[in-house]
């Protein structure tokens, strides 16, 4: 009866572990001051590389940084161009709060190229008239697309260890491609609706080489624009697994 029990347990523990998913949903839990969400009504900023953005987050749970979630859409989406991520290129930093003005990315932590395969991609759930914006070009263009996508990376390799009430930072940058004859594509970060600590900040990978130029990102009326993106814990089927294991082994000690 005790066996039937554990094979039991055992065999509930794979049935959740096989139906885990890489995406995030709104209940789902995090590990910062609170999830960044999508404005359905707001802008996305170019981060076609060389351009980059980053934002920042506290930490409220000490652990590995494992998952990362972040939302995006494509310049004139209602034309139905088709776009294919080809490259995401992560990095993780420490917060320099050297500048007078604005916080920024500092010391680099780790840093990650995410090809097609280490990714998954899906249609949000929320839409409405979006704008675009290119801070090099002083481009504010409203009303240029309609869909979200949410980007899930969920297996980060060899993550690093954040700890609780301190600041980190994340930036990001993609590589795309379309279908030959169309349109290059172009994506953007979107912007979140809620601020947290300082505005994002923009930069453009400098071609020789050297730090980057950080500048903070703002919206037409000046108000400063912080980016939608989430970082989660490591799935909860983790913590089934370690429990299914301690059973098994209680069980085998209780024979012998």
């Amino acid at each position: 009866m005790r066996h039937a029990i554990v094979l039991a347990v055992g065999l509930a523990v794979l049935m959740v572990v096989s139906g885990a998913r890489a995406d995030w949903d709104m209940n789902d839990p995090h590990k910062m001051h609170f999830p960044q969400l999508p404005d359905p009504f707001g802008w996305d900023v170019n981060f076609m590389d060389p351009k980059v953005l980053a934002d920042d987050w506290t930490c409220s749970q000490t652990g590995p940084v494992t998952d990362l979630h972040f939302w995006l859409s494509a310049r004139w989406d209602n034309e139905g161009l088709p776009f294919q991520i080809d490259n995401i290129h992560v990095s993780f930093h420490e917060d320099d709060r050297t500048s007078p003005d604005f916080s920024k990315p500092g010391k680099l932590i780790k840093e990650y190229d995410f090809g097609p395969d280490m990714f998954t991609l899906r249609n949000w759930h929320l839409s409405g008239e979006q704008g675009w914006h290119d801070p090099n070009q002083e481009l504010f263009v409203p009303n240029d697309h309609f869909m979200i996508w949410q980007v899930n990376i969920d297996k980060i390799p060899q993550p690093f260890r954040q700890e609780k009430g301190k600041i980190y930072w994340v930036d990001l940058s993609v590589k795309a491609s379309g279908d030959p004859g169309t349109v290059p594509p172009e994506l953007g970060w979107k912007t979140t609706l809620e601020n947290w600590e300082d505005a994002a900040v923009w930069g453009d990978i400098p071609a020789v080489g050297g730090p980057i130029v950080w500048r903070p990102l703002f919206d037409p009326t000046g108000k400063p624009l912080d980016l939608a993106f989430v970082v989660t814990p490591e799935p909860a089927t983790l913590a089934l697994l370690g429990l299914g294991a301690v059973g098994l082994v209680a069980r085998r000690r209780r024979k012998k």
